[in-house]
């Protein structure tokens, strides 16, 4: 299962033309690994996901499996979704024979399944990777909200190991009282009030401003899950960090921030980052 406490939801490179650069998304991922980084979500909830077809997600993986160290010693995970299930399916089952460790599975944006559809499309997703699974219950971007009763009822499933973005602490504390495990775990989507989260029971981080200091809010992150006292100081080096990524659009930052290190991760694909 993955035992990772936090990942790092990676950008996507792309050339000046908006067209995929693989290599330059595997070279960010390689220097994550360098300096200690064990997990990463790739194709993820950077906000590209959807930008990207079918085929440029194939490419990913097909780059990330020539990978053998990276892919070998990391807890790599791919963000499945897609406005077509069919597209998810085909995505599925290529992870299935992969060395990918697990998957975040999203919702399609602006169609708005049911419930009872939406848990349809998991369990189909589901059954063709094999893979552990995170649920992304992301209403503000997509539309459709994952409900308590879904949430529970999809706990009952092996496969399913978290969910991330839960919903509101009233949501998170019904879920836990009307589940039958205590292992399912509850990822932060970034940092943005993250202390809030962890005190309401959230207990991973999949992570954004890790992309440009990961061993900072790796421990902070960690600290925080542990209750100890974050210093003056290293509450100073935080705000600053967070300062960078999240004033404007956090990934227009990141992707300024990784291309100053010489790594090329390019621009967003328009419009973001069109001004």
């Amino acid at each position: 299962m993955l035992t990772e406490k936090v990942h790092i939801a990676v950008p996507t490179a792309f050339f000046e033309d908006e067209s995929l650069n693989v290599q330059g998304t595997i070279s960010h991922i390689r220097d994550l690994y360098k300096q200690g980084v064990k997990s990463v979500l790739v194709s993820g909830t950077t906000g590209e996901q959807h930008s990207l077809n079918l085929q440029e997600k194939i490419e990913i993986i097909n780059g990330l499996e020539l990978e053998e160290e990276l892919i070998s010693n990391m807890e790599i995970l791919f963000g499945v979704a897609s406005i077509r299930q069919k597209e998810a399916e085909e995505l599925a089952e290529k992870i299935r024979y992969t060395k990918i460790s697990g998957i975040m599975l999203g919702y399609p944006p602006y169609v708005i399944p049911t419930q009872e559809e939406a848990f349809v499309y998991i369990k189909r997703i589901m059954d063709l990777s094999n893979k552990p699974t995170i649920l992304y219950n992301n209403p503000k971007r997509t539309g459709f909200d994952l409900s308590e009763k879904s949430i529970i009822q999809l706990s009952k499933i092996d496969l399913v190991v978290g969910i991330k973005d839960a919903g509101n602490k009233e949501k998170v504390e019904r879920i836990k009282k009307g589940m039958h495990r205590n292992d399912l775990y509850f990822y932060a989507g970034g940092e943005v009030d993250l202390e809030e989260k962890v005190l309401h029971g959230y207990n991973r981080l999949s992570s954004i401003a890790g992309n440009v200091s990961p061993t900072e809010i790796s421990q902070w992150f960690l600290k925080m899950l542990m209750k100890q006292k974050v210093s003056t100081q290293e509450s100073e080096k935080i705000e600053n960090i967070m300062e960078q990524v999240y004033q404007g659009n956090a990934i227009v930052n990141l992707k300024k921030i990784i291309n100053r290190k010489g790594i090329p991760m390019g621009i967003c694909r328009s419009p973001i980052g069109n001004i």
